[in-house]
């Protein structure tokens, strides 16, 4: 396989830092091409990833990262569909996504209310007081809107709870998840489900074991979103399928995967987060995904697509 493996790095630049856990408003990654398939490599160190090298190496090798491996399942899911001319994303279902919103900006806000969103994921945790005031003050003045709330893992337990009770009960109803607002702990995460009835999310410590959330997020960058699916609806959990804010490309095996779930499992997938390529200054492939909206547009072509922009790209053979 080592001589049908082929990359192209490429960098993404943020209009704003994208997380609580990261400034860097520059984000390496690279496309790979695996026979005749493709895929995307877009590692966060300070998420826990290896870097990009690392993982390139581990392509090349023995292919033990989950990053690594859920690309190489990519390449192969897309290789397939090339090889019988078959468009991956045509007949079949992709769920809506709710706006990311990683920075305070009122205007973001009104363009997504403009646009059709009628969830926004607020990124939190770099600064709680000024982006409590923020999300406050959003959620008054936009009553139809619902939110979900990202905290990275940031904060701890006490800080989760003051940070509910400052939330009038009104703005309360309409929270419809809080992601990893501090590390996942079983006794922890129970007592603030029932002291505020907020439902929890779990990401990055998603397994089938987190029986104290009420969501699960699945990354089909890093997860395995038919094992976790699969949990989840034992469990009478809700499942949310979101892009690894990474290149267009692997933003389509997101929404792929997640209209695969909706197939699988009718009604247990949600609101989802497929929408991320508005967080990063304009290129060629995310000119394909169209405007920022709701509804996830197919980039046009066979299997995850783009077929005219990856066939001129300069590609390099790994070794």
């Amino acid at each position: 396989m080592a001589d049908d493996l082929w990359f192209w790095k490429y960098k993404l630049t943020a209009r704003q830092p994208v997380n609580a856990k990261s400034m860097r408003r520059e984000y390496a990654g690279a496309l790979v091409r695996i026979g005749e398939g493709f895929a995307c490599l877009h590692p966060w160190p300070e998420l826990g990833d290896p870097t990009l090298q690392n993982c390139l190496d581990d392509l090349a090798g023995k292919q033990r990262r989950a990053l690594v491996r859920r690309a190489v399942r990519c390449a192969k899911e897309d290789a397939d569909a090339r090889f019988i001319g078959d468009p991956l994303l045509e007949e079949i279902d992709v769920p809506e996504s709710h706006a990311t919103l990683p920075w305070q900006d009122q205007r973001i806000v009104e363009s997504a209310v403009s646009k059709g969103f009628k969830r926004i994921k607020l990124k939190m945790g770099a600064d709680l007081e000024k982006e409590t005031s923020f999300f406050h003050e959003q959620a008054a003045l936009n009553p139809g809107l619902r939110w979900c709330i990202d905290f990275n893992e940031v904060l701890d337990p006490e800080s989760v709870d003051a940070f509910l009770t400052s939330t009038p009960a009104d703005i309360l109803q309409r929270i419809d998840f809080l992601e990893d607002p501090c590390p996942y702990s079983p006794t922890t995460w129970e007592r603030l489900r029932k002291k505020f009835r907020v439902p929890l999310a779990v990401d990055r410590e998603a397994v089938p074991t987190c029986d104290a959330a009420q969501v699960v997020v699945v990354k089909p960058a890093v997860d395995e979103p038919w094992l976790l699916a699969e949990a989840a609806a034992g469990k009478g959990q809700q499942v949310v399928v979101t892009s690894y804010m990474e290149h267009p490309l692997g933003q389509v095996f997101a929404a792929w995967e997640a209209a695969k779930l909706n197939v699988q499992f009718p009604g247990l997938v949600g609101m989802c987060g497929l929408q991320t390529h508005q967080l990063f200054t304009p290129s060629d492939f995310a000119e394909r995904l169209g405007r920022w909206s709701p509804t996830f547009q197919s980039p046009g072509g066979t299997g995850l697509g783009f077929d005219d922009l990856l066939e001129k790209l300069p590609w390099k053979r790994l070794t």
